[in-house]
């Protein structure tokens, strides 16, 4: 049987993105990833050498596309924050994947997809502030977390509130959009 690199490393990753989502990088167990992408655990060190890299991969592609599906546009920061917000709601695992990355890779070697996108809109963020397109209150990076605090807000509320939070996405959206038009 000839194998089929591509459509198997596709497998791999779907298979590895869920079970990273729901167990975090130590949590994970390789034995899971390849039973349910229906491959032998040893392509996943033939492809991706270490656990590690499999989850760098997993998240350097979550990265990817979410840049490729939510634009990035300093002259609208709140509908950025609208669109960003949008993106969590339809994928959580991308909430899911990217808080594991922060709780167990605080110091690690840094992803080049996440460095390369945070340079790319820091240096938006800072040309928008010397032509005072933004105010100056506040730093590119301050900026940039805050933005990205605002629209993790509901997703990262503690279950205790979640009685209190509003079911309606379009509801919660607005909230998250007029705060971000508001901070700045």
């Amino acid at each position: 049987m000839i194998r089929d690199s591509v459509r198997t490393k596709k497998l791999l990753l779907k298979a590895a993105a869920e079970e990273f989502a729901a167990f975090g990088i130590a949590g994970a167990r390789i034995d899971r990833i390849a039973a349910s992408a229906g491959v032998n655990k040893s392509l996943i060190y033939s492809y991706f050498e270490s656990k590690d890299k499999l989850f760098d991969t997993v998240f350097s592609e979550m990265t990817r596309d979410s840049l490729a599906t939510v634009s990035f546009d300093v002259a609208d920061l709140p509908g950025y924050a609208g669109r960003l917000f949008d993106s969590f709601e339809e994928s959580p695992d991308t909430v899911r994947l990217t808080t594991w990355y922060q709780l167990e890779r605080p110091h690690g070697v840094p992803l080049h997809a996440v460095v390369a996108s945070n340079a790319s809109k820091l240096h938006e963020l800072r040309a928008a502030i010397a032509v005072g397109d933004l105010p100056g209150h506040f730093e590119p990076v301050e900026i940039l977390a805050l933005v990205r605090a605002v629209v993790l807000a509901w997703s990262t509320t503690v279950p205790e509130l979640g009685p209190a939070v509003p079911m309606d996405r379009a509801r919660r959206r607005a909230v998250i959009v007029d705060a971000v038009r508001r901070l700045l």
